[in-house]
Protein backbone atom coordinates (compact mmCIF):
# COMPACT_ATOMS: atom_id res chain seq x y z
CA UNK A 1 0.00 0.00 0.00
CA UNK A 2 1.53 3.34 -1.07
CA UNK A 3 1.55 6.60 0.87
CA UNK A 4 -1.40 8.04 -1.02
CA UNK A 5 -3.49 4.95 -0.23
CA UNK A 6 -2.54 5.17 3.44
CA UNK A 7 -3.57 8.81 3.59
CA UNK A 8 -6.91 7.95 2.08
CA UNK A 9 -7.50 4.96 4.36
CA UNK A 10 -10.10 5.47 7.08
CA UNK A 11 -8.64 2.54 9.03
CA UNK A 12 -5.17 4.10 8.89
CA UNK A 13 -6.49 7.47 10.07
CA UNK A 14 -8.36 5.95 13.00
CA UNK A 15 -5.42 3.77 14.02
CA UNK A 16 -2.89 6.59 13.64
CA UNK A 17 -4.99 9.00 15.69
CA UNK A 18 -5.59 6.42 18.43
CA UNK A 19 -1.96 5.27 18.55
CA UNK A 20 -0.66 8.84 18.71
CA UNK A 21 -3.06 9.57 21.58
CA UNK A 22 -2.07 6.35 23.38
CA UNK A 23 1.64 7.11 22.96
CA UNK A 24 1.22 10.69 24.18
CA UNK A 25 -0.85 9.53 27.16
CA UNK A 26 1.73 6.88 28.12
CA UNK A 27 4.61 9.36 27.86
CA UNK A 28 2.78 11.91 30.01
CA UNK A 29 1.72 9.23 32.50
CA UNK A 30 5.25 7.82 32.68
CA UNK A 31 6.79 11.25 33.16
CA UNK A 32 4.19 12.19 35.77
CA UNK A 33 4.43 8.96 37.77
CA UNK A 34 8.22 9.01 37.56
CA UNK A 35 8.31 12.59 38.83
CA UNK A 36 5.92 11.79 41.68
CA UNK A 37 7.95 8.77 42.76
CA UNK A 38 11.22 10.70 42.52
CA UNK A 39 9.74 13.49 44.64
CA UNK A 40 8.52 10.92 47.16
CA UNK A 41 11.93 9.23 47.37
CA UNK A 42 13.70 12.58 47.73
CA UNK A 43 11.31 13.59 50.49
CA UNK A 44 11.85 10.23 52.23
CA UNK A 45 15.62 10.56 51.80
CA UNK A 46 15.63 14.00 53.39
CA UNK A 47 13.22 12.89 56.10
CA UNK A 48 15.52 9.98 57.04
CA UNK A 49 18.47 12.37 57.21
CA UNK A 50 16.40 14.60 59.47
CA UNK A 51 15.65 11.65 61.75
CA UNK A 52 19.33 10.71 61.95
CA UNK A 53 20.26 14.32 62.66
CA UNK A 54 17.63 14.47 65.44
CA UNK A 55 19.04 11.27 66.97
CA UNK A 56 22.53 12.70 66.74
CA UNK A 57 21.35 15.87 68.48
CA UNK A 58 19.49 13.95 71.18
CA UNK A 59 22.48 11.74 72.08
CA UNK A 60 25.10 14.51 72.00
CA UNK A 61 26.82 15.33 75.30
CA UNK A 62 30.15 16.85 76.43
CA UNK A 63 32.63 14.84 78.43
CA UNK A 64 34.52 16.19 81.42
CA UNK A 65 37.04 17.91 79.21
CA UNK A 66 34.42 19.66 77.09
CA UNK A 67 34.77 17.32 74.11
CA UNK A 68 31.62 16.17 72.25
CA UNK A 69 30.58 12.58 72.58
CA UNK A 70 27.45 10.44 72.18
CA UNK A 71 25.69 9.05 75.15
CA UNK A 72 24.20 6.24 73.01
CA UNK A 73 25.39 5.07 69.54
CA UNK A 74 23.00 5.76 66.67
CA UNK A 75 20.70 2.86 65.91
CA UNK A 76 21.37 2.34 62.18
CA UNK A 77 24.20 -0.22 61.79
CA UNK A 78 25.37 1.40 58.56
CA UNK A 79 26.95 4.16 60.64
CA UNK A 80 29.36 1.52 62.07
CA UNK A 81 30.23 -0.18 58.77
CA UNK A 82 33.11 1.48 56.86
CA UNK A 83 31.72 3.31 53.82
CA UNK A 84 28.28 1.94 54.70
CA UNK A 85 26.44 4.77 52.95
CA UNK A 86 25.28 6.66 56.09
CA UNK A 87 27.60 9.12 57.82
CA UNK A 88 27.56 11.64 60.66
CA UNK A 89 30.10 14.16 61.85
CA UNK A 90 30.36 16.77 64.60
CA UNK A 91 32.52 19.85 64.10
CA UNK A 92 33.45 22.23 66.89
CA UNK A 93 33.00 25.83 65.84
CA UNK A 94 35.37 28.54 66.89
CA UNK A 95 34.56 30.22 70.19
CA UNK A 96 36.19 32.28 72.92
CA UNK A 97 39.63 30.84 73.47
CA UNK A 98 38.54 27.76 71.51
CA UNK A 99 39.70 27.02 67.94
CA UNK A 100 37.45 25.35 65.41
CA UNK A 101 37.98 21.61 64.93
CA UNK A 102 36.61 19.90 61.80
CA UNK A 103 35.60 16.33 62.33
CA UNK A 104 35.99 16.51 66.09
CA UNK A 105 33.75 13.45 66.26
CA UNK A 106 32.56 11.33 63.34
CA UNK A 107 30.96 8.00 62.52
CA UNK A 108 33.04 4.90 62.00
CA UNK A 109 31.60 4.63 58.48
CA UNK A 110 33.72 7.63 57.45
CA UNK A 111 36.82 5.66 58.44
CA UNK A 112 39.71 8.13 58.15
CA UNK A 113 37.94 10.78 56.07
CA UNK A 114 36.31 14.04 57.07
CA UNK A 115 33.20 15.56 55.52
CA UNK A 116 33.91 18.93 53.94
CA UNK A 117 30.82 21.13 54.09
CA UNK A 118 30.44 24.80 53.11
CA UNK A 119 31.61 27.26 55.76
CA UNK A 120 28.18 28.87 56.16
CA UNK A 121 27.43 27.56 59.60
CA UNK A 122 23.67 27.68 60.25
CA UNK A 123 22.24 29.73 63.05
CA UNK A 124 20.85 27.97 66.05
CA UNK A 125 17.73 26.03 65.06
CA UNK A 126 18.37 26.35 61.31
CA UNK A 127 18.82 23.43 58.94
CA UNK A 128 21.05 23.61 55.88
CA UNK A 129 21.10 21.06 53.09
CA UNK A 130 24.07 20.45 50.80
CA UNK A 131 25.40 18.08 48.15
CA UNK A 132 28.98 17.29 49.06
CA UNK A 133 31.70 14.87 48.14
CA UNK A 134 32.06 11.74 50.21
CA UNK A 135 34.31 8.71 50.62
CA UNK A 136 35.50 6.97 47.46
CA UNK A 137 34.35 9.89 45.29
CA UNK A 138 30.65 9.40 45.86
CA UNK A 139 28.13 12.23 46.12
CA UNK A 140 26.39 12.71 49.44
CA UNK A 141 23.24 14.50 50.41
CA UNK A 142 23.91 16.25 53.71
CA UNK A 143 21.89 18.10 56.34
CA UNK A 144 23.40 20.14 59.15
CA UNK A 145 22.44 22.21 62.17
CA UNK A 146 24.25 24.18 64.89
CA UNK A 147 23.79 23.58 68.60
CA UNK A 148 25.29 25.18 71.70
CA UNK A 149 26.08 23.19 74.84
CA UNK A 150 27.66 24.99 77.80
CA UNK A 151 28.97 27.77 75.62
CA UNK A 152 30.42 25.27 73.15
CA UNK A 153 29.14 25.70 69.61
CA UNK A 154 28.95 22.54 67.58
CA UNK A 155 27.87 21.78 64.01
CA UNK A 156 26.13 18.42 63.52
CA UNK A 157 26.11 16.83 60.07
CA UNK A 158 24.20 13.78 58.85
CA UNK A 159 24.85 12.59 55.30
CA UNK A 160 23.84 9.69 53.06
CA UNK A 161 24.95 8.31 49.72
CA UNK A 162 22.66 9.77 47.01
CA UNK A 163 22.64 6.38 45.33
CA UNK A 164 20.25 5.33 48.09
CA UNK A 165 17.83 7.77 46.41
CA UNK A 166 18.87 7.42 42.74
CA UNK A 167 18.89 3.63 42.48
CA UNK A 168 15.30 3.05 43.73
CA UNK A 169 14.10 5.75 41.33
CA UNK A 170 15.97 4.09 38.44
CA UNK A 171 14.55 0.66 39.33
CA UNK A 172 11.07 2.09 39.62
CA UNK A 173 11.39 3.90 36.27
CA UNK A 174 12.54 0.69 34.59
CA UNK A 175 9.59 -1.28 35.92
CA UNK A 176 7.25 1.65 35.24
CA UNK A 177 8.21 2.02 31.55
CA UNK A 178 8.10 -1.74 31.08
CA UNK A 179 4.60 -1.83 32.53
CA UNK A 180 3.53 1.18 30.48
CA UNK A 181 5.01 -0.43 27.37
CA UNK A 182 2.97 -3.58 27.95
CA UNK A 183 -0.07 -1.42 28.64
CA UNK A 184 0.58 0.52 25.42
CA UNK A 185 0.80 -2.69 23.39
CA UNK A 186 -2.43 -3.87 24.96
CA UNK A 187 -4.14 -0.56 24.18
CA UNK A 188 -2.76 -0.60 20.63
CA UNK A 189 -4.15 -4.11 20.12
CA UNK A 190 -7.47 -3.00 21.59
CA UNK A 191 -7.48 0.01 19.24
CA UNK A 192 -6.73 -2.22 16.25
CA UNK A 193 -9.46 -4.64 17.33
CA UNK A 194 -11.89 -1.78 17.79
CA UNK A 195 -11.13 -0.43 14.31
CA UNK A 196 -11.46 -3.88 12.74
CA UNK A 197 -14.74 -4.58 14.51
CA UNK A 198 -16.01 -1.05 13.98
CA UNK A 199 -15.27 -1.08 10.24
CA UNK A 200 -16.52 -4.64 9.69
CA UNK A 201 -19.96 -3.37 8.57
CA UNK A 202 -18.22 -1.37 5.83
CA UNK A 203 -16.61 -4.58 4.56
CA UNK A 204 -20.03 -6.21 4.70
CA UNK A 205 -21.43 -3.29 2.70
CA UNK A 206 -18.60 -3.65 0.20
CA UNK A 207 -19.30 -7.37 -0.23
CA UNK A 208 -22.99 -6.59 -0.74
CA UNK A 209 -22.08 -4.02 -3.40
CA UNK A 210 -19.81 -6.61 -5.02
CA UNK A 211 -22.70 -9.06 -5.22
CA UNK A 212 -24.79 -6.37 -6.89
CA UNK A 213 -22.00 -5.53 -9.32
CA UNK A 214 -21.41 -9.19 -10.17
CA UNK A 215 -25.10 -9.80 -10.75
CA UNK A 216 -25.62 -12.09 -7.75
CA UNK A 217 -28.15 -9.67 -6.26
CA UNK A 218 -30.32 -6.81 -7.45
CA UNK A 219 -30.17 -4.89 -4.16
CA UNK A 220 -27.99 -4.63 -1.07
CA UNK A 221 -28.85 -7.56 1.15
CA UNK A 222 -28.13 -7.95 4.84
CA UNK A 223 -28.57 -6.17 8.15
CA UNK A 224 -26.39 -3.13 8.72
CA UNK A 225 -25.74 -0.96 11.81
CA UNK A 226 -27.96 2.00 12.51
CA UNK A 227 -25.40 4.42 11.06
CA UNK A 228 -25.11 2.51 7.75
CA UNK A 229 -28.69 1.31 7.28
CA UNK A 230 -29.90 4.68 5.86
CA UNK A 231 -27.05 4.56 3.33
CA UNK A 232 -28.01 1.02 2.30
CA UNK A 233 -31.67 2.02 2.03
CA UNK A 234 -30.82 5.03 -0.12
CA UNK A 235 -28.61 2.92 -2.36
CA UNK A 236 -31.35 0.32 -2.76
CA UNK A 237 -33.73 3.12 -3.63
CA UNK A 238 -31.33 4.33 -6.32
CA UNK A 239 -31.01 0.79 -7.70
CA UNK A 240 -34.79 0.44 -7.83
CA UNK A 241 -35.16 3.80 -9.52
CA UNK A 242 -32.42 2.92 -12.00
CA UNK A 243 -34.12 -0.37 -12.85
CA UNK A 244 -37.37 1.51 -13.43
CA UNK A 245 -35.58 3.97 -15.72
CA UNK A 246 -34.05 1.13 -17.70
CA UNK A 247 -37.40 -0.60 -18.01
CA UNK A 248 -39.03 2.61 -19.19
CA UNK A 249 -36.24 3.11 -21.72
CA UNK A 250 -36.81 -0.37 -23.08
CA UNK A 251 -40.54 0.20 -23.23
CA UNK A 252 -40.04 3.46 -25.09
CA UNK A 253 -37.60 1.75 -27.46
CA UNK A 254 -40.13 -0.99 -28.16
CA UNK A 255 -42.91 1.51 -28.64
CA UNK A 256 -40.71 3.47 -31.02
CA UNK A 257 -39.96 0.31 -32.95
CA UNK A 258 -43.63 -0.48 -33.39
CA UNK A 259 -44.44 3.14 -34.19
CA UNK A 260 -41.83 3.23 -36.95
CA UNK A 261 -42.32 -0.26 -38.34
CA UNK A 262 -46.04 0.22 -38.95
CA UNK A 263 -45.74 3.15 -41.42
CA UNK A 264 -42.67 1.51 -42.96
CA UNK A 265 -44.69 -1.65 -43.58
CA UNK A 266 -47.48 0.43 -45.13
CA UNK A 267 -44.97 2.03 -47.48
CA UNK A 268 -43.51 -1.36 -48.44
CA UNK A 269 -46.95 -2.80 -49.13
CA UNK A 270 -47.90 0.27 -51.17
CA UNK A 271 -44.78 0.02 -53.29
CA UNK A 272 -44.89 -3.75 -53.69
CA UNK A 273 -47.70 -3.72 -56.26
CA UNK A 274 -45.92 -1.25 -58.57
CA UNK A 275 -42.92 -1.70 -60.86
CA UNK A 276 -42.02 1.92 -61.57
CA UNK A 277 -38.91 3.79 -60.47
CA UNK A 278 -40.69 5.47 -57.54
CA UNK A 279 -41.77 2.11 -56.10
CA UNK A 280 -38.22 0.76 -56.31
CA UNK A 281 -36.86 3.93 -54.69
CA UNK A 282 -39.41 3.73 -51.86
CA UNK A 283 -38.70 0.03 -51.28
CA UNK A 284 -34.95 0.63 -51.13
CA UNK A 285 -35.20 3.57 -48.75
CA UNK A 286 -37.69 1.73 -46.52
CA UNK A 287 -35.33 -1.23 -46.31
CA UNK A 288 -32.49 1.12 -45.34
CA UNK A 289 -34.70 2.79 -42.73
CA UNK A 290 -35.66 -0.57 -41.28
CA UNK A 291 -32.00 -1.54 -40.97
CA UNK A 292 -31.19 1.70 -39.19
CA UNK A 293 -34.18 1.36 -36.86
CA UNK A 294 -33.19 -2.20 -35.95
CA UNK A 295 -29.58 -1.21 -35.38
CA UNK A 296 -30.23 1.83 -33.19
CA UNK A 297 -33.02 0.15 -31.21
CA UNK A 298 -30.71 -2.72 -30.28
CA UNK A 299 -27.97 -0.24 -29.37
CA UNK A 300 -30.33 1.90 -27.26
CA UNK A 301 -31.66 -1.10 -25.36
CA UNK A 302 -28.12 -2.34 -24.68
CA UNK A 303 -26.97 1.11 -23.52
CA UNK A 304 -29.79 1.18 -20.99
CA UNK A 305 -28.97 -2.33 -19.75
CA UNK A 306 -25.28 -1.56 -19.33
CA UNK A 307 -26.08 1.12 -16.75
CA UNK A 308 -28.11 -1.22 -14.58
CA UNK A 309 -26.03 -3.02 -11.90
CA UNK A 310 -26.78 -6.45 -10.58
CA UNK A 311 -27.30 -8.05 -14.01
CA UNK A 312 -25.81 -11.51 -14.53
CA UNK A 313 -26.27 -14.05 -17.32
CA UNK A 314 -25.08 -17.66 -17.32
CA UNK A 315 -23.02 -18.30 -20.46
CA UNK A 316 -23.49 -22.07 -20.86
CA UNK A 317 -27.29 -22.16 -21.19
CA UNK A 318 -27.25 -19.14 -23.54
CA UNK A 319 -24.74 -20.82 -25.87
CA UNK A 320 -26.65 -24.10 -25.84
CA UNK A 321 -29.91 -22.37 -26.72
CA UNK A 322 -28.32 -20.50 -29.63
CA UNK A 323 -26.65 -23.65 -30.97
CA UNK A 324 -29.96 -25.54 -30.91
CA UNK A 325 -31.64 -22.67 -32.78
CA UNK A 326 -28.91 -22.59 -35.45
CA UNK A 327 -29.05 -26.37 -35.84
CA UNK A 328 -32.74 -26.08 -36.71
CA UNK A 329 -32.23 -23.09 -39.03
CA UNK A 330 -29.35 -24.73 -40.94
CA UNK A 331 -30.57 -28.31 -40.67
CA UNK A 332 -30.41 -28.73 -44.46
CA UNK A 333 -26.67 -28.07 -44.60
CA UNK A 334 -25.61 -30.79 -42.13
CA UNK A 335 -23.35 -28.42 -40.24
CA UNK A 336 -21.57 -29.66 -37.14
CA UNK A 337 -21.97 -27.10 -34.32
CA UNK A 338 -19.81 -28.07 -31.35
CA UNK A 339 -19.52 -26.34 -27.98
CA UNK A 340 -16.03 -26.88 -26.62
CA UNK A 341 -15.33 -27.32 -22.91
CA UNK A 342 -17.02 -24.43 -21.13
CA UNK A 343 -16.91 -24.06 -17.30
CA UNK A 344 -20.33 -24.31 -15.73
CA UNK A 345 -19.87 -21.20 -13.59
CA UNK A 346 -19.10 -18.82 -16.43
CA UNK A 347 -21.33 -15.74 -16.30
CA UNK A 348 -21.58 -12.54 -18.30
CA UNK A 349 -22.04 -9.27 -16.42
CA UNK A 350 -24.88 -8.01 -18.56
CA UNK A 351 -28.32 -8.73 -20.01
CA UNK A 352 -29.12 -12.15 -21.44
CA UNK A 353 -30.72 -10.67 -24.57
CA UNK A 354 -27.55 -8.64 -25.26
CA UNK A 355 -25.38 -11.74 -24.95
CA UNK A 356 -27.74 -13.61 -27.26
CA UNK A 357 -27.68 -10.70 -29.72
CA UNK A 358 -23.89 -10.66 -29.87
CA UNK A 359 -23.23 -14.39 -29.91
CA UNK A 360 -26.24 -15.04 -32.13
CA UNK A 361 -24.98 -12.65 -34.82
CA UNK A 362 -21.50 -14.17 -34.74
CA UNK A 363 -22.87 -17.69 -34.78
CA UNK A 364 -25.18 -16.89 -37.68
CA UNK A 365 -22.31 -15.42 -39.68
CA UNK A 366 -20.18 -18.48 -38.94
CA UNK A 367 -22.97 -20.81 -40.09
CA UNK A 368 -23.44 -18.79 -43.33
CA UNK A 369 -19.79 -19.13 -44.27
CA UNK A 370 -18.84 -22.50 -42.73
CA UNK A 371 -18.27 -25.50 -44.97
CA UNK A 372 -18.96 -28.27 -42.46
CA UNK A 373 -18.04 -27.25 -38.90
CA UNK A 374 -18.47 -24.44 -36.38
CA UNK A 375 -16.86 -24.50 -32.92
CA UNK A 376 -17.87 -22.38 -29.93
CA UNK A 377 -15.79 -22.01 -26.76
CA UNK A 378 -15.88 -19.79 -23.69
CA UNK A 379 -13.29 -19.27 -20.98
CA UNK A 380 -12.47 -16.90 -18.15
CA UNK A 381 -9.36 -14.72 -18.15
CA UNK A 382 -9.11 -12.80 -14.87
CA UNK A 383 -12.25 -10.66 -14.77
CA UNK A 384 -12.85 -10.98 -18.51
CA UNK A 385 -14.98 -13.42 -20.49
CA UNK A 386 -13.46 -14.77 -23.72
CA UNK A 387 -15.95 -16.26 -26.21
CA UNK A 388 -14.64 -17.64 -29.52
CA UNK A 389 -16.65 -18.77 -32.56
CA UNK A 390 -14.60 -20.44 -35.29
CA UNK A 391 -15.61 -21.87 -38.68
CA UNK A 392 -13.95 -23.76 -41.52
CA UNK A 393 -15.17 -21.39 -44.22
CA UNK A 394 -13.12 -19.28 -46.63
CA UNK A 395 -12.25 -16.74 -43.94
CA UNK A 396 -11.52 -13.06 -44.46
CA UNK A 397 -8.26 -11.52 -45.57
CA UNK A 398 -6.36 -9.75 -42.80
CA UNK A 399 -6.61 -6.35 -44.47
CA UNK A 400 -10.42 -6.66 -44.70
CA UNK A 401 -11.19 -7.75 -41.14
CA UNK A 402 -11.43 -4.27 -39.65
CA UNK A 403 -13.53 -3.06 -42.59
CA UNK A 404 -16.23 -5.73 -42.30
CA UNK A 405 -16.88 -4.72 -38.69
CA UNK A 406 -17.92 -1.24 -39.79
CA UNK A 407 -21.64 -0.63 -39.99
CA UNK A 408 -23.14 -1.65 -43.34
CA UNK A 409 -19.98 -3.27 -44.69
CA UNK A 410 -20.27 -6.79 -46.15
CA UNK A 411 -17.56 -9.22 -47.14
CA UNK A 412 -19.58 -10.60 -50.05
CA UNK A 413 -22.64 -8.87 -51.52
CA UNK A 414 -23.86 -12.17 -52.97
CA UNK A 415 -24.60 -13.60 -49.51
CA UNK A 416 -27.89 -12.38 -47.98
CA UNK A 417 -27.58 -9.99 -45.04
CA UNK A 418 -27.75 -6.40 -43.96
CA UNK A 419 -24.12 -5.86 -43.10
CA UNK A 420 -25.15 -4.71 -39.60
CA UNK A 421 -24.49 -7.94 -37.66
CA UNK A 422 -20.80 -7.43 -36.88
CA UNK A 423 -21.30 -3.71 -36.33
CA UNK A 424 -24.04 -4.39 -33.80
CA UNK A 425 -21.85 -6.95 -32.04
CA UNK A 426 -18.91 -4.56 -31.92
CA UNK A 427 -21.05 -1.70 -30.63
CA UNK A 428 -22.68 -3.85 -27.95
CA UNK A 429 -19.30 -5.21 -26.86
CA UNK A 430 -17.86 -1.69 -26.58
CA UNK A 431 -20.86 -0.53 -24.55
CA UNK A 432 -19.97 -3.23 -22.02
CA UNK A 433 -16.31 -2.25 -22.05
CA UNK A 434 -15.32 -5.16 -24.33
CA UNK A 435 -14.41 -5.58 -27.97
CA UNK A 436 -14.76 -7.82 -31.01
CA UNK A 437 -11.71 -9.05 -32.92
CA UNK A 438 -11.39 -11.25 -36.01
CA UNK A 439 -8.51 -13.60 -36.76
CA UNK A 440 -7.62 -16.70 -38.73
CA UNK A 441 -9.15 -19.89 -37.36
CA UNK A 442 -7.32 -23.16 -36.74
CA UNK A 443 -10.18 -24.77 -38.70
CA UNK A 444 -9.07 -22.88 -41.78
CA UNK A 445 -11.70 -20.13 -41.75
CA UNK A 446 -12.40 -17.23 -39.44
CA UNK A 447 -12.53 -17.00 -35.66
CA UNK A 448 -14.51 -14.19 -34.00
CA UNK A 449 -13.25 -13.42 -30.50
CA UNK A 450 -15.61 -11.62 -28.13
CA UNK A 451 -14.09 -10.07 -25.01
CA UNK A 452 -16.67 -9.12 -22.35
CA UNK A 453 -16.82 -8.41 -18.61
CA UNK A 454 -17.27 -11.54 -16.52
CA UNK A 455 -19.50 -11.81 -13.48
CA UNK A 456 -17.13 -13.20 -10.84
Amino acid sequence: MNLASLRGSLRFRLLLTTLVWIAASIVVAGWGLGSLFRSHVEAQFNADLGVHLDQLTAHLVLDGQGRPTLSVPLSDPRFNRPFGGLYWQIDRLAGPAMPAIGGALRSRSLWDQVLAVPADAPLDGELHRHRIGGPQGIVLGAIERSVRIDEVSLRLIAAADERLMIEPVARFNGVLWLALGVLGLGLAFAAWLQVVVGLAPLRQLRRALGRVRNGDARQLEGSFPTELQPLADEFNSVLTQNAEVVERARTHAGNLAHALKTPLSVLVNAARGREDELARLVAGQVETAQKQVDYHLVRAQAAAAVRMPGVRTAVGPALEGLVHAMERIYAGRNLQLAIQSTPNDLAFRGEEQDLQEMVGNLLENACKWAATRVEISAAIDGDRLDIRIADDGPGIAAEQREAVIRRGARADERVPGTGLGLAIVDDLARLYGGRLTLAASSLGGLVARLNLPAAT
